[in-house]
């Protein structure tokens, strides 16, 4: 065996030591994480806390349970924006918005919802709409720390220009201003988006079902999961849904190879959008 391989083998091994170690100490279960963005993500947490190996960090972790807190926002989805792919809110626009209509009331969960632009960028498109005082929106992570900053909704100035021109690209209907006013350099969202907003700590791995949904958005999240907890998460997020409720994923997550694939309709193939059908 060749020295290189020799220590990825030895490296694989404790992270897979430190993983178990992990759910067995605190219940989060990173352990069917796609193996390739774990290492990027612990190699990141090492570096930014000056770690040299798992080994120096393993012990830690275990035992001192600030520090192992530190690490949840590194495996939390971090990648986010206003209005991120602006074609997406258009096809929300026309042809999830009339579904939504049917129900008196309606639910919406938004499944690792990061620092929280998303889901107001759900708020803001029902508002445009008439609908926001008839809708619920639920926004859930793992790391507490991306949640609080969702639930005080203060965002940069910089993260409103970026968030403007998705806006506009996705047929947004006034202006993007309209839904945040500006303090200290900074932008905050108007309350009554951030009042129809509960946040709440949920992992996807280990947590139960999350109520009935008409609704459910979990974007981006499954391309950092094995194929076993896709599969796993997915279960989860149709037993969430009511019927006739609709599920959307990623850009690049699909339902085509997936055990409950037959349960969904296809509503938009391109923006993978789908609709519980049993």
């Amino acid at each position: 065996m060749k020295i290189e391989d020799y220590d990825a083998e030895v490296n694989d091994i404790e992270l897979s030591l430190l993983l178990e170690g992990i759910y067995q100490r605190y219940g989060y279960d990173f352990r069917d994480y796609a193996r390739a963005s774990v290492t990027r993500r612990m190699a990141q947490f090492m570096q930014d806390n000056s770690n040299s190996s798992l080994l120096d960090i393993t012990g830690r972790l275990l035992r001192d349970p600030d520090y192992f807190y530190r690490l949840i926002p590194y495996f939390s989805v971090s990648v986010t924006a206003l209005f991120r792919d602006p074609h997406f809110y258009a096809a929300l626009r026309e042809k999830v918005i009339p579904m939504l209509r049917t129900w008196p009331n309606f639910k919406i969960w938004h499944a690792g919802c990061a620092t929280g632009e998303e889901v107001y960028s759900m708020a803001i498109l029902l508002q445009e709409q008439g609908i926001l005082p008839r809708a619920q929106l639920y926004a859930t992570d793992i790391s507490q720390a991306a949640l609080d900053t969702a639930k005080a909704g203060i965002y940069s100035l910089d993260t409103m220009r970026k968030g403007s021109a998705n806006y506009h690209q996705a047929h947004g209907g006034n202006t993007l201003s309209d839904h945040y006013h500006v303090r200290y350099n900074a932008a905050a969202m108007n309350a009554q988006l951030r009042r129809r907003i509960t946040f709440a700590q949920h992992n996807l791995v280990t947590d139960k079902v999350f109520g009935e949904m008409q609704l459910v958005i979990c974007r981006n999240v499954l391309i950092y999961f094995n194929e076993n907890l896709q599969n796993r998460v997915l279960e989860l997020l149709w037993e969430s849904l009511d019927y006739g409720g609709v599920l959307c994923l990623g850009d690049k997550e699909t339902l085509a190879f997936s055990p409950i694939v037959e349960r969904f309709q296809v509503i938009d193939k391109h923006n993978h959008i789908y609709k519980k059908a049993v």
